[in-house]
């Protein structure tokens, strides 16, 4: 999709602080973090959101890729993971991405 910033950014076509990245993914700091470390993870190719996920195998790589990515920014077992499905949802990209959130004691309900 030529007008998405997620898209793009896992072109290369827009700097991101990459942090890792595999075949099918890339995660990158956000810009606006909620947390010491927040990390989007999101897939190469265009999905405009979790509720328009078709490929189990997709969403396995990304479910394994956040999981990774904590290991490697060394959260252990305290983070939070978090997609937003849709304008009601949160979600403020048309672009499948999870929000690794760690650093701090995540509270509940989260909002």
């Amino acid at each position: 999709m030529t007008d998405c910033v997620f898209c793009a950014i896992a072109a290369g076509a827009i700097p991101a602080d990459i942090v890792a990245e595999g075949e099918g993914w890339v995660a990158f700091r956000d810009l606006e973090p909620q947390a010491p470390v927040h990390v989007l993870v999101v897939p190469r190719s265009h999905v405009s959101s979790l509720a328009a996920l078709s490929s189990g195998t997709l969403g396995g790589e990304l479910v394994l890729a956040c999981a990774a990515v904590a290991r490697s920014e060394g959260l252990g077992d305290g983070y939070r993971v978090v997609t937003n499905a849709g304008e009601d949802g949160g979600q403020a990209v048309a672009h499948l991405h999870f929000h690794m959130l760690g650093g701090r004691r995540m509270g509940w309900p989260p909002g």
